[in-house]
């Protein structure tokens, strides 16, 4: 009687499993400065501009390391070089939590982004080798997933650590590093003239009325916190306070006593919320541990990358003959011996291949397009909607968790139109056809901003309902890109990932300035508007880029002869 067959091991979806963990990581050290970049602003003393370029620089390094970084994995292997990545992007991330001026933010900034830039090319290298054609594309989708993990994890996880590392026994009284703008908050204070007095809100003409007019500005401050009545229900209901300063206000409303700690951090929160541009808030302080958290877990993941990954399936012990004939099966006879190491890296098909600059068209205007949701959205809900920190950690979030199921369906729709319509149009039809529903995403905001004030319509939860359709499409057809690259890029996977990732990065370094030019520092509605008019024209024209997308053609055609 003939033994039975024995079924593949799973060291494959291991393998993907830790590629999954390393992009959560990847995109929560990447985008919780978003979320963040207001308190750092202060912290630092930083214009609009120069977090425009703090936001964008990080983009330019990354897209210009993507060629070598994914070279580098190609030639010395991915299990090398992706725990140098890891190891070395954590770094610098704990680093911006100790930085003490603009240069050093700047430079850590910039190491983040060129250690970085080799996770996505190597990973994508790695599918290649582990991972069967017909399920490449699911593989890929998996390790975007992981990204949109970390990214719907960093405004929601940062806020609520920024909020724990800043405990209730924290000093809360006025330091002149606190006062942001201290000629604009004394003018409020002081001024009788009624331009001075019609910029104000309520809160801020009852905190004005309270003050004594003769002293230094940040004495009447601190004095101010000591009044016992300075919360009033009708001058500060429509100020947005944070969670924990609502939670002060019902108990107030209920008649609770507050110990004077309680009424003097009531008064901090009221105070912060009345003068938002002018006195730096009291979270605003743990942003700096934070970074120091997310480095430090970093170097965890990075042991667990040196102690599991293997070059390829038969370098690794656990995996059994099965799952070897499993994988081997499932490659194209186009792909190149996943044993050799690539050499020196062909340049003239990088620069002559149509179908590449199609896919880098397609990813430089699907990133200017897409990065505006991970780079100023916080900032979009602070300034047109006044969102407090939790709340607006949350509308922050939603985005990236509906983009997040949009990875996982469009993985398996690139996989399930491959048999069906072929190597081609299964790479190339999912990013055309969803970049032309994110370009109406943009153009349900524009509908939105034309409704009256205060409306359902014109709200920041039809916003977010409409950033979400953005975010769903661009994830819905982004697995077709990875499987592009490791369908045509031979045993050069990881620089034509890179290549790819180049260009759209390059968007995303310019998307954060054009923004800026349209924004300005005091942006108005009109100029919010503007912005989402680039945002559909970036998706029009990525959709369009994507009809010369074919992966059937290699881009080294010399290498399958």
């Amino acid at each position: 009687m003939s033994e039975a067959p024995s079924r593949p091991s799973g060291v494959r979806h291991l393998i993907i499993l830790l590629l999954t963990l390393m992009s959560v990581l990847l995109y929560l050290d990447r985008f919780c400065v978003s979320f963040a970049g207001d308190y750092i602003r202060e912290d630092l003393a930083l214009s609009q501009t120069q977090m425009s370029w703090f936001l964008s620089l990080f983009f330019w390094s990354y897209a210009l390391s993507q060629v070598p970084a994914g070279w580098l994995a190609d030639r010395f292997g991915a299990r090398l070089m992706l725990s140098i990545y890891v190891v070395a992007w954590s770094l610098f991330t704990a680093q911006m939590g100790l930085v003490g001026g603009f240069a050093m933010l700047m430079f850590a900034r910039l190491m983040c982004g060129i250690t970085q830039a080799g996770a996505y090319p190597t990973a994508g290298g790695v599918i290649s080798r582990w991972i069967p054609l017909s399920k490449r594309a699911t593989a890929s989708a998996w390790v975007g997933i992981g990204g949109r993990m970390g990214g719907a994890m960093a405004p929601i996880l940062t806020a609520f650590l920024m909020v724990l590392f800043v405990p209730v026994n924290t000093p809360v009284e006025f330091t002149e590093a606190d006062l942001l703008n201290e000629s604009k908050l004394a003018d409020k204070l002081t001024a009788n003239e009624s331009p001075a007095l019609l910029k104000m809100s309520d809160a801020a003409l009852r905190i004005r009325t309270l003050s004594r007019h003769d002293q230094p500005v940040l004495k009447s401050l601190n004095e101010l916190l000591q009044q016992p009545d300075l919360f009033d229900e009708t001058a500060f209901a429509k100020v947005n306070l944070p969670r924990e300063g609502i939670k002060y206000a019902a108990r107030f409303k209920e008649g609770d006593k507050f110990s004077s700690d309680e009424s003097r951090r009531f008064n901090r929160l009221l105070i912060e919320a009345a003068f938002p541009g002018e006195v730096r808030k009291l979270y605003g302080r743990g942003w700096r541990p934070v970074m120091i958290v997310y480095g430090l877990s970093g170097v965890i993941v990075a042991i667990g990358i040196w102690l599991i990954f293997r070059e390829r399936p038969e370098l690794h012990s656990r995996v059994n003959d099965a799952e070897r004939a499993l994988i081997e099966t499932g490659r194209l006879m186009t792909a190149a011996d996943p044993a050799s190491k690539a050499g020196r890296l062909p340049i003239r098909p990088l620069f002559t291949n149509f179908s590449l600059w199609c896919n880098c068209a397609n990813q430089i205007g699907t990133n200017i397009g897409w990065v505006f949701l991970v780079t100023w959205l916080s900032r979009y809900f602070i300034e047109m909607h006044s969102v407090p920190i939790l709340e607006r950690s949350v509308l922050v979030m939603m985005p990236n968790l509906v983009g997040l199921c949009g990875g996982f369906l469009g993985g398996r729709w690139v996989d399930w139109l491959l048999p069906r319509i072929g190597l081609k149009w299964s790479r190339s039809l999912p990013p055309i056809v969803t970049r032309f529903i994110a370009a109406g995403g943009y153009g349900m905001c524009l509908y939105f901003a034309a409704q009256p004030a205060g409306s359902a319509l014109n709200s920041p939860y039809a916003f977010t309902a409409a950033f979400c359709l953005i975010y769903f499409s661009v994830d819905l057809g982004q697995s077709a890109f990875w499987a592009y690259a490791q369908d045509a890029g031979g045993k050069y996977v990881g620089s034509v990932l890179g290549w790819g990732n180049m260009w759209g990065n390059l968007g995303a370094a310019f998307g954060p300035l054009l923004y800026n030019s349209l924004l300005g520092e005091n942006p108005t509605a009109a100029e919010w508007n503007n912005l989402f008019w680039l945002g559909l024209i970036a998706f029009v024209f990525a959709g369009i880029a994507t009809f010369g997308l074919d992966a059937s053609k290699p881009v080294f055609a010399e290498e399958t002869n």
